[in-house]
């Protein structure tokens, strides 16, 4: 729950846009930021013993072997990924047309922008001269969408034949946000480079970019966007973060109570909504309408908190700490919130997920 200066309480199912995953002041990330602030600072060569050094091999332990560079923020964990492929002495980068962050706008190379989901046109745009393919496993600010099954697998087997880096973004994806501690997972597709953001360290300035393979070769202290990474206070409560999420069985919760929102939506049955798409607790809700965000001023006067990402999409990223009776509460409220059905509809939106 947050509080307005008026002192009227909200349901947050935004979540600081999915990066606080155990909700705001979360006692377990507080103590432990405290104890770190009051502990005694360590100078630059004792890193290794520090709270970063043990994140790093709770990272590794839920992935597998590599190596990991924090770094200060999630868009400084993506060019950190996008530079060590540069150091694969090819030019080129791949990515999907919706991605986010825009790979175009951060690269300063040759970017190629297929559609989303499309195997056959990842596999016709990677060649010989790229040096990675940068895939959002969800897209996130683009409305939700979901590829199609084995899309990740595909796309893990393009990058091999073609000698090419995977790099998977899960700054929106990751830290249990769909049921699993990183979304690859859920296809078995291993990447060679993974990013991550303000989620791993309970929204403190945080990010960080791990690499697996051939590629943890290529990442080293030396990446110039890694140089301000490994914040004691973020990477303790990063430490806080995967803790309390192993520790309170946080992804099967969050697998229950994202089928229980998702499934409260859909058997609303309203004329506006479209259906439901994403995993876990990553939902976009299709309106029929464009009409995404007055609906958010709506739920907003009754007490809850969500984001019109598309004109006719709702997203939910909420705390993954959401109970059901917390998911049930915003079902009730959704359909007052939507309001009557427009007699004279201007445009239709289909739920359709990326083919």
């Amino acid at each position: 729950m947050v509080v307005d200066d008026a002192g009227r309480e909200y349901l947050d199912l935004l979540g600081g846009i999915g990066a606080n995953v155990l909700g705001h002041a979360h006692p377990a990330v507080a103590a432990a930021v405290s104890a770190q602030g009051a502990a005694a600072r360590p100078g630059p060569d004792s890193a290794a013993a520090g709270p970063a050094a043990l994140l790093g091999e709770l990272l590794l332990a839920l992935t597998g072997p590599g190596r990991v560079l924090f770094t200060g923020s999630g868009g400084q964990a993506y060019e950190t990924a996008l530079r060590v492929s540069r150091r694969t002495g090819r030019g080129e980068v791949v990515t999907a047309a919706g991605s986010f962050p825009d790979a175009p706008g951060m690269t300063g190379r040759p970017v190629t922008q297929v559609p989303f989901g499309d195997v056959a046109a990842l596999r016709a745009a990677v060649g010989g001269a790229t040096a990675a393919v940068v895939l959002e496993p969800i897209q996130g600010a683009y409305g939700v969408v979901v590829p199609p099954a084995g899309y990740l697998t595909a796309a893990r087997e393009i990058c091999t034949a073609a000698g090419a880096l995977l790099v998977l973004d899960e700054a929106r994806t990751g830290l249990g946000r769909t049921g699993y501690w990183f979304h690859h997972q859920s296809e078995g597709a291993e990447p060679d480079l993974l990013t991550l953001a303000g989620g791993l360290g309970g929204d403190r300035p945080l990010g960080a970019c791990l690499a697996f393979g051939a590629a943890a070769e290529l990442l080293t202290p030396d990446v110039p966007a890694a140089a301000a990474g490994g914040d004691p206070l973020g990477c303790a409560a990063g430490l806080a973060v995967i803790r309390t999420i192993a520790g309170k069985g946080l992804l099967d919760h969050v697998r229950r109570v994202g089928d229980r929102l998702r499934g409260g939506i859909e058997a609303l049955a309203h004329p506006l909504i479209a259906g439901v798409r994403g995993a876990g607790l990553l939902l976009g809700i299709v309106l029929t309408e464009p009409v995404a965000a007055p609906v958010t001023v709506r739920l907003r006067a009754a007490g809850f908190l969500v984001e019109a990402v598309q004109p006719a999409v709702l997203r939910l990223a909420p705390p993954l700490i959401l109970t059901a009776a917390q998911a049930d509460a915003f079902v009730a409220a959704l359909p007052p919130a939507l309001g009557d059905v427009p007699e004279a509809p201007r445009v239709r939106v289909l739920v359709r997920d990326a083919a």
